[in-house]
């Protein structure tokens, strides 16, 4: 199937061009990124201002990540009926007012007020872009998939040293609202070009490592498949101890007693978290296209068993030996290029199994499960709190991605190759097996 036929008869000349929209949402997922993978700069400064429980203000956090993903399939149905300009318009007043939010936020219910905010406008900007990704490019769905999803990731990794700056000189206060202002405005303006992708082309396309259905599924209709409920599973499983460490790597690098050792960075001397904080936004960012690049070549879940089981080492290296200043800044590095994966590879798996005209939706029902991940990060200071260490929430997130890694393998990979041969008439041949 050529390009222009996936997309039917969509404009492929100007800003129209599936290439240019996809850079204009890869922008817009950039300037989201701050709500989840700078919020951890923020955790420390607000405990020690105003004294309130770690555990509490990492509750902020969870609600941010419950309304960015739970929200996620209502904001899918209104771009579908409403077109995605307005819904990306509405997603960058909300994620601006809610970092100004936190700004003047003097209790607690004032500062989860702005988590919520930071999680319907994050999600609205975040369905989206992935949504229309996954429709305009079926014909490399796992690299668009992750390009995309590459701006959420690596987006925070080009303002974690200001962030850090400004809440060091000026408090984080300020942070928040200078960039809540920014981030906000930029989204707004790119909102103004984006478009609504026109596929009108019905074919299914094959490749050696992964058959794509010709059946349009509707949520209703995914929802009843016991394969969907397989990918759910396997993604609150990684997802929940990948945002125990992107939510608690400030407090765990202060805990070791390396958050404030000087390092030597591309010519600059930083404490270590910040160094750490850039390095790991960068690898969360970059393994999604090149996860999404992978799951092309071999395979969704061939892919998800490698960087799955990469997430378990990394985590038992944080455990064991983290301590070391070297080796904290490469497991946490670790941990954030395994974890960044399930952004690209989940889209393209649900893309390719549920097919393109319902993607964004589909995909956003499968996207709760980080919400549904996220339960886990409060659990997590608690554990701490209740031990005196970090050991258990480590040993939890080992153990989740060691049976996400085999799940993937020996539970779905086989689930979805009888699904298809059931479901697809003999309309798509099975990919290889490897």
């Amino acid at each position: 199937m050529t390009t222009t036929q996936a997309l039917g008869l969509e404009d492929q000349t100007g800003y129209k061009n599936r290439v240019v929209q996809l850079i204009l949402g890869i922008i817009c997922m950039a300037m989201i990124a701050n709500l989840q993978y700078g919020w951890t700069l923020f955790v420390n400064p607000i405990h020690e201002k105003m004294g309130w429980a770690k555990a509490a203000i990492q509750v902020s956090f969870s609600i941010f990540v419950l309304t960015e993903t739970w929200l996620t399939p209502i904001e899918g149905w209104l771009v579908d009926k409403f077109g995605p300009r307005p819904i990306m318009l509405i997603g960058g007043v909300l994620v601006g007012l809610s970092w100004i939010v936190n700004s003047m936020a003097s209790t607690l219910p004032m500062l989860y007020f702005g988590g919520l905010l930071a999680g319907i406008g994050g999600g609205c900007v975040y369905g989206t872009s992935v949504g229309l990704a996954l429709k305009r490019f079926p014909d490399k769905r796992g690299v668009a998939a992750g390009w995309t999803a590459f701006g959420f990731g690596a987006g925070a990794a080009l303002t974690i040293i200001p962030i850090a700056h400004m809440v060091h000189a000026g408090g984080y206060q300020t942070a928040f609202f200078d960039f809540g202002l920014i981030q906000g405005a930029i989204i707004i303006v790119i909102s103004l070009f984006i478009t609504r992708p026109q596929v009108t082309a019905k074919a299914a396309v094959t490749t050696r490592a992964n058959t794509q259905s010709s059946i349009d599924y509707t949520p209703g209709m995914m929802l009843k498949t016991p394969v969907f409920w397989v990918m759910y599973v396997l993604f609150v499983l990684i997802a929940a101890g990948g945002l125990m460490a992107v939510a608690q790597v400030g407090p765990i690098a202060k805990d070791y007693g390396l958050a404030h050792i000087p390092m030597i960075y591309f010519g600059a001397t930083l404490p270590l978290l910040t160094v750490a904080l850039s390095i790991n936004n960068l690898c969360n960012g970059f393994t999604r296209p090149l996860t999404g690049w992978i799951s092309d070549k071999i395979g969704r879940e061939n892919t998800m068993t490698l960087m799955f089981g990469l997430q378990a080492v990394a985590m038992l290296g944080l455990m064991t030996v983290g301590h070391s200043p070297t080796i904290f800044i490469v497991c946490s590095a670790l941990v954030f290029l395994a974890f960044g994966e399930i952004f690209a590879i989940f889209p393209a798996i649900s893309g390719d199994t549920f097919g393109p005209k319902n993607a964004t939706v589909n995909n956003a029902f499968l996207y709760t499960a980080k919400g549904t991940g996220s339960l886990l990060v409060p659990i997590a200071s608690v554990l701490k709190a209740s031990t005196g260490s970090w050991h258990a929430a480590f040993i939890v997130a080992f153990c989740f991605a060691v049976a996400a890694s085999l799940g993937a393998k020996f539970v779905l990979q086989p689930m979805r190759r009888r699904w298809f041969a059931e479901t697809q008439g003999g309309s798509a041949s099975q990919p290889a097996a490897s």
